[in-house]
């Protein structure tokens, strides 16, 4: 069941507001071009990317670098330390959906210790119907900044944060998939929206530099997203998520519905023999007043098994809103999940740990 909770829409209102009323050099073209110089040019030393990667001393997977086309952002909101939420309009080439996303990237991006080293990448999805704004690219959730001050204490990785559109209009949920007739929301979250991501940032070509985070309507988007496609997405974090999907739109489809159908899905790859190449993980997060901490913990319960790997977060005196799991992130699942993917590599890394970096962006 779809619950856009009072909570949750005050969320998207205090979102939306602060992208009318946000800071100075709201609207202002703006670029997230890198740097360019060598680490040894800026006479500094390199911002943290703390956190320990999956796999230390393994070979780093390769970064991609941009490869193009070029989108062009103007200012949504800025952040007190002077990083800027970017804005866009992505025209889907798979999907032939249309919509805005938003982007953070964090003060490691601009940092030339890591001007050749790809960045993790965590998609953001919202609440409710996520139309048209999505309210995680307000500052008032402080998604950003807390990402950017766990970074510094060793809790997270830097995560480039991109909150794309989670619904065509504000009328019907299309559980982030391809419902037949209808627009494709499932090609648009994920491809055109990673696809988007390579042409215009440093990233990691393996799945260990990809990941989703969401709430309610969004973690089950993001959860669905990681079991279908185990292999280009690494991690979630799922907080308060539907597991069914639900959508009236399915009416006529039960097979295509079947296919995305995170319980199924989750069924599926935990029947498959386990091993770190295809292991997914599933951080859920769930506030203890809310209702929906019985199906959480049926679901971690009865799929947690071979690739599938889960873990429970119940945030004590937590609702069913953004705020709450946002406190969540900060008291353990953020760190989770960064424990299993892959951190920036600095210049003043030994060389064998370095990210070969390639100019053609190729899905992961």
């Amino acid at each position: 069941m779809k619950r856009p909770t009072q909570v949750l829409i005050a969320a998207v209102a205090l979102g939306s507001l602060t992208a009318v009323t946000g800071c100075s050099g709201e609207g202002e073209p703006m670029t997230f071009d890198g740097p360019s110089a060598p680490a040894s040019a800026s006479g500094r030393a390199p911002a943290p990317a703390p956190a320990t990667p999956r796999g230390a001393g393994k070979a780093v997977p390769r970064t991609l670098m941009p490869a193009g086309p070029k989108a062009e952002f103007t200012t949504a909101n800025t952040l007190p330390d002077g990083t800027r939420i970017g804005v866009t309009t992505l025209r889907g080439a798979k999907s032939g959906f249309t919509g805005k996303v938003w982007v953070w990237a964090p003060p490691q991006y601009f940092d030339p210790e890591y001007a050749a080293s790809g960045f993790p990448v965590l998609i953001a999805l919202p609440g409710g119907n996520g139309y048209p704004n999505n309210y995680w690219m307000g500052t008032d959730l402080k998604l950003q900044s807390s990402i950017s001050e766990w970074s510094k204490e060793g809790k997270s990785l830097p995560f480039v944060v991109v909150m794309p559109v989670l619904n065509p209009d504000k009328e019907h949920y299309y559980d982030g998939s391809d419902i037949p007739g209808r627009p494709r929301m499932g090609t648009w979250m994920t491809e055109d929206v990673p696809d988007f991501v390579r042409a215009n940032f440093r990233t990691f070509a393996s799945r260990d530099g990809w990941a989703f985070m969401g709430s309610s309507s969004g973690g089950f988007v993001g959860l669905k997203s990681v079991l279908k496609h185990p292999d280009r997405f690494k991690a979630v974090i799922a907080s308060g998520p539907d597991t069914v999907p639900d959508s009236p739109l399915w009416a006529g489809h039960e097979k295509e519905r079947r296919a995305n159908d995170p319980e199924r899905l989750a069924a599926l790859l935990g029947a498959k023999p386990d091993s770190e190449d295809r292991a997914v993980y599933l951080a859920f997060q769930v506030g203890s007043r809310e209702s929906g901490v019985a199906n959480v913990r049926s679901f971690v319960g009865k799929y947690t098994k071979g690739p599938v790997r889960t873990r429970l977060q119940v945030i004590p005196g937590g609702e069913h809103n953004a705020r709450t799991y946002v406190k969540g992130m900060g008291d353990g699942s953020i760190q989770w999940i960064s424990e299993h993917m892959q951190a920036p590599v600095p210049a003043s890394a030994p060389p064998a740990s370095r990210p070969p970096a390639r100019g053609t962006a190729a899905r992961p």
